[in-house]
């Protein structure tokens, strides 16, 4: 072990017992902990703080962090959630023009906190194993912000402790985090009985042999992604997941849940219900007119019943002048079961089924065949939530989306919904991609950023467009944002790199029209 000198980073939140509760601007601040660098030295506090800090921000658990990320820009763009406030109206990420400080906060909050406690734990150990697990956790967390936002300084932040560092290409990210995963996994697999102190893993409580599975699995997700780009690495990397010794996640038992602190409420309840008297989300019309359709059974352990009746599970739309917000609080919340736990989910067992049953379409050796691991991910995801009716569900032929109605007649879509059905048919590609994106939408909810990724990607599943676009880049509605635009202080800050970026990897505008590295390709979801 290297000795911990001195406190060259500030502890990245308000208290060392519960930094990631609220507070993610006091990344200036002077160790206020009130513990010493020799109190800090016994059983590794420091360390085992900036481990859990990280895992704290793969998806935010800070309640104005996760708002900002998850339930203003992944939850619409994804979906899942609408905005119902009204205050929201011309500033929020659903009509294309956010402020600044929106996406501003997602850029900068994670450089800071994930990226400067990963080099953090660098010069506090030289475990292979905690610093395995710490190199997992940063491309967890990292690879969320090169998919929101394009090239990001990756390779060089932190060197000199400057945080305005170089871009890298989108491309160069991946596959820097591919190989930091193959790294990792190597080590991992030949430590794979050496378990580490659950104090400083609030996602598997220091299990090694799930932090593998894990690993393997953002890696298949991560090879799926670029699969029209890059098509021989990225089946290359995904056959490597399936012939490892451990390989990904396959049973719920292994799904990844970050463990929220003591005393911590869970952060989708800040938009389902706490703030402004009752919330300001709802579930967005999309995800519960395919539902409706498909008469889904999750939908009770999904979402609370709407005002318009029993039994009736009704969205919001997206991408509107928002009325008042007595008027949006009508229609189906988050079930207060899934906002009231005391985890947040991270990565699931039905995710991984479905990225294999897409890498059997394409023809890659994923252990099964693209109909079978597609039917295992639904069973997945049913037995997740605990609910019943999976084998019928398969076997639906018939059901399909249903239009979108607005029970109050303002906002029904006039547009024609996807006719994709439920059960496994023949063998043309491009349906069964629908098929198998559609069903993992349905069960990655309520991970928003990775459902907008995966819209971006492949086009499905086919959501409603806007209603009101406050944007004059983006003309094809039916396209939606594409990716976010550098904040501001980028320009001021770090103003000669953000400019090289433009000019070497985009060559094209910053803006939220201009698309990232793996889906700018005629042949995916930029169609």
């Amino acid at each position: 072990m290297k000795i911990y000198k001195h406190i060259s980073i500030i502890l990245m939140a308000c208290s060392a017992l519960l930094f990631t509760v609220q507070c993610t601007d006091s990344y200036d601040r002077y160790n206020k902990t009130g513990v010493n660098d020799e109190e800090g030295s016994r059983d590794q506090y420091f360390l085992k703080t900036h481990m859990t800090n990280m895992q704290s921000w793969i998806i935010p658990s800070a309640s104005h962090a996760n708002q900002f990320s998850e339930q203003l820009l992944g939850g619409p763009y994804g979906g899942y959630f609408s905005d119902v406030n009204p205050g929201f109206n011309n500033r929020n990420f659903s009509t294309y023009g956010p402020e600044d400080g929106w996406y501003a906060s997602i850029f900068k909050d994670y450089m800071k906190e994930v990226m400067t406690s990963y080099n953090t734990v660098k010069t506090l150990t030289e475990d292979p194993v905690l610093l395995s697990v710490a190199s997992i956790t940063k491309v967890a967390a990292m690879s969320r912000i090169t998919d929101i936002f394009g090239p990001i300084p990756y390779t060089e932040v932190g060197v000199d402790g400057a945080l305005n560092a170089k871009y890298d290409s989108q491309e160069d990210v991946y596959k820097t985090m591919l190989d930091e995963l193959d790294e990792a996994i190597d080590v991992l697999t030949v430590n794979r009985t050496n378990d580490f102190s659950p104090k400083a893993d609030r996602i598997y409580s220091g299990n090694v042999e799930r932090w593998i599975k894990y690993a393997n699995s953002i890696k298949l997700r991560m090879a799926i992604r670029m699969s029209e780009v890059e098509p021989l690495l990225a089946r290359t990397k995904a056959e490597e997941v399936m012939s490892n010794a451990i390989g990904p996640i396959l049973s719920n038992d292994d799904n990844a849940n970050l463990t929220l602190v003591s005393g911590q409420t869970n952060p989708y309840a800040y938009g389902f219900d706490i703030w402004n008297s009752g919330g300001d989300a709802r579930i967005s019309a999309d995800i519960t007119s395919y539902m409706n359709g498909y008469n889904d059974p999750r939908m009770a352990a999904y979402f609370e019943e709407s005002a318009f009746g029993p039994g009736v599970y009704v969205g919001f739309r997206n991408g509107i002048s928002i009325p008042a917000q007595s008027i949006g609080q009508q229609y189906s919340r988050m079930n207060p079961e899934v906002y009231n736990q005391m985890s947040m989910r991270l990565m699931n067992a039905a995710e991984i089924a479905f990225l294999r049953a897409e890498g059997a379409l394409r023809g890659w050796n994923m252990g099964g065949t693209a109909q079978s691991l597609y039917e295992s991910g639904i069973e997945l995801s049913f037995g997740q939530w605990g609910v019943s009716g999976a084998a019928a569900y398969i076997a639906n032929a018939t059901s399909s989306p249903l239009k979108y109605v607005d029970p109050l007649g303002s906002y029904s879509f006039i547009g024609s919904p996807s006719t994709i059905k439920i059960a496994w048919s023949g063998s043309n590609f491009d349906e069964n991609l629908e098929r198998i994106i559609t069903q993992k939408w349905i069960a990655n909810y309520p991970n928003g950023i990775e459902a907008w990724s995966e819209f971006r990607r492949t086009g499905y599943p086919k959501l409603m467009p806007v209603l009101l676009n406050r944007s004059s880049v983006i003309t094809d509605l039916n396209k939606m944002a594409r990716r976010l635009p550098y904040p501001n202080d980028e320009y001021t800050g770090n103003r000669e790199n953000v400019l090289n970026a433009l000019s070497t990897f985009f060559n094209a505008p910053d803006n939220m029209a201009t698309d990232v590295w793996w889906a700018n390709n005629p042949a995916n979801g930029s169609k």
